[in-house]
């Protein structure tokens, strides 16, 4: 396994060369986005994020409520144009109750860095909000216990774009069956909003070749956030 403290690992992608930002892949935009969200419970009328947290702390809709130390709701820009989804909270994100604050939050911080854009700006959640045990998948039924707080949050946050980290959050959103290798770095759209999946942080520190994608994935999201109007 590689080591989240190899030297370079995270700075590499602050000396990236940034000059051409022009996305030379033709993309399929604005494609009809596949069943993933399908939320139609009631309290999705909720009015605010707060409310809408304070229901998502107080549920027991499956187990992995009863194992985790804190719920992870997300935190960010509550009127952000770009939506970061990943998976699940790990250990340390258990413990402060904040996403992605371990070493894959500190990977992503200098990706967004990289391009340009503040962890203020951008609004960050995962699928799941509290931590399976031993940092597994979650399961199926988990992650369809949490789907409407994640529909829940869309709908409030209205963002332009979301992105997807990982297979997991490519199937809550894109389409349930989707695998990240084979759809990332391609537009698709729902409801207006441009949605793209990429490899999530983690990936990159297990597996460094995953960053030249990721790269030029997140050069289309620059692109595509400097043309928001």
């Amino acid at each position: 396994m590689l080591s989240a403290e190899q030297p370079g690992l995270f700075d590499e992608f602050l000396t990236l060369d940034k000059r051409n930002l022009h996305n030379q892949q033709t993309d399929r935009e604005y494609q009809p986005v596949l069943p993933g969200l399908q939320s139609t419970d009631a309290f999705l009328e909720i009015a605010s994020l707060k409310d809408l947290q304070n229901l998502v702390e107080h549920c027991q809709k499956c187990r992995l409520r009863a194992g985790c130390t804190r719920v992870v709701f997300g935190e960010g820009n509550i009127n952000a144009r770009i939506m970061l989804v990943g998976e699940g909270p790990g250990h340390d994100e258990d413990i402060q109750g904040r996403p992605f604050v371990g070493k894959a939050g500190q990977l992503l911080d200098k990706i967004l860095s990289a391009i340009q854009i503040s962890r203020e700006e951008v609004y960050i959640c995962n699928v799941v909000k509290c931590r399976p045990p031993g940092n597994r998948l979650p399961s199926p039924d988990e992650i369809s216990s949490c789907r409407s707080y994640l529909e829940g949050q869309i709908r409030l946050i209205k963002p332009r774009i979301i992105i997807c980290l990982g297979t997991t959050a490519s199937q809550s959103v894109i389409d349930p069956k989707a695998k990240v290798t084979a759809i990332r770095g391609l537009w698709w759209s729902r409801n207006k909003i441009r949605i793209i999946a990429t490899f999530h942080p983690a990936a990159l520190l297990r597996n460094p070749s995953y960053k030249k994608p990721v790269w030029e994935d997140f050069k289309k999201i620059k692109e595509a956030y400097q043309s928001l109007d």
